[in-house]
């Protein structure tokens, strides 16, 4: 299988965020990627380069509000005096149907949900570089290859269409299933971070042509708390086209692999032409975020069972925090799912 991946993606560098209103260090870290690229490669990935794509596929998803936003708030940022080193918004607003502010401040608060997405100077270009991976598999996938993998760094699944949040600024899955719709008439994206994928949700929560299915830990009691439940099944003429699957903290294997079948059942119902794995790591029972307890061995069986699918795949990478499994993680996912499926 390729994998894609660009060395621009390990100079974002986010320093700190906020736990439980205390200041933690941002464990959306550059050392993720050498975790996974070894990982990649143990599983028999060769790795290539992406082009640059241009702004085209993220502005398919993005609104152009948004996209400036990204592209020349920190060089705003350094004209505050005082300001951090990072862009941090400080406010929100209760709506976001009203008027849209002037001011670097309230533009942060505007399209930045949490302090979980600080800006620097090197955001921009690795946020770009991680969509183009993803667009590159996606172009393999079209270009006849049955699947690839895009080591998408930053990740991208709590992005909505112009808000960032959740260590995520551009959504690379919604951008990878958008390039795949050039192709198919129907596309997939299966969600199996341990975190709901609500910006994925709500990019095409109002649309019939790309079917939304996440499994994830409860967001009763857990990120992003107010997304992610059973009852959002999307709306107009996405009605029926979002399932939630939400797993009760400390899910292991078996719960999380019998949710799959529930996945899968309405995935071939949906008759898609191709599929996006949103691939989260952090449902691992050792991982930092400690939610779900999926094994290194189980990683392997929903690997598998996803293959069994049938549907050309693009696998985009989205969370999984540094432990000492990380990289034995995605190598066992890539390794049983190309058990099962040809390898491309």
């Amino acid at each position: 299988m390729k994998a894609f991946y660009a060395a621009e993606q390990k100079r974002h560098d986010p320093k700190m965020f906020l736990s439980s209103g205390a200041q933690q260090p941002n464990p959306e870290q550059p050392e993720r990627v050498e975790r996974l690229l070894s990982g990649a490669k143990a599983a028999g990935c060769t790795v290539e380069r992406p082009r640059n794509h241009g702004l085209g596929p993220v502005a398919a998803v993005h609104t152009p509000e948004y996209l400036d936003f990204l592209e020349h708030i920190f060089v705003r940022w350094q004209r505050i005096e005082g300001a951090s080193q990072e862009v941090i918004p400080n406010i929100h607003p209760l709506a976001r149907d009203g008027a849209y502010p002037a001011s670097a401040v309230g533009q942060a608060g505007y399209h930045m949900a949490d302090t979980a997405c600080p800006i620097s100077a090197e955001t921009w270009d690795s946020v770009l570089w991680s969509a183009w991976s993803a667009v590159e598999a996606a172009e393999a996938v079209m270009g006849g290859a049955p699947s690839a993998y895009a080591l998408c760094r930053p990740p991208g699944h709590h992005a909505f269409a112009d808000v960032a949040g959740g260590f995520c600024f551009v959504n690379n899955s919604a951008v990878a299933a958008q390039a795949l719709r050039k192709q198919a008439a129907r596309v997939a994206i299966l969600d199996v971070d341990l975190h709901h994928g609500n910006g994925t949700q709500g990019i095409f929560y109002a649309r019939g042509d790309v079917l939304t299915v996440s499994l994830h830990a409860d967001p009763v009691r857990f990120y992003p708390f107010f997304w992610g439940h059973a009852d959002e099944r999307g709306e107009g003429p996405g009605l029926g086209y979002n399932l939630n699957l939400p797993l009760a903290r400390k899910s292991g294997d078996a719960a999380f692999l019998e949710a799959l079948d529930v996945a899968f059942r309405r995935i071939r119902a949906f008759a898609p032409e191709a599929l996006v794995v949103a691939l989260g790591l952090d449902a691992f029972e050792g991982d930092p975020f400690g939610g779900l307890s999926v094994s290194t061995p189980g990683f392997s069986r929903i690997g598998e069972a996803i293959a069994g699918l049938g549907l050309p795949t693009v696998i985009v990478q989205e969370g999984g925090y540094l432990c000492d499994a990380l990289g034995d993680n995605l190598t066992a996912f890539l390794t049983g799912f190309g058990g099962k499926h040809r390898v491309g």
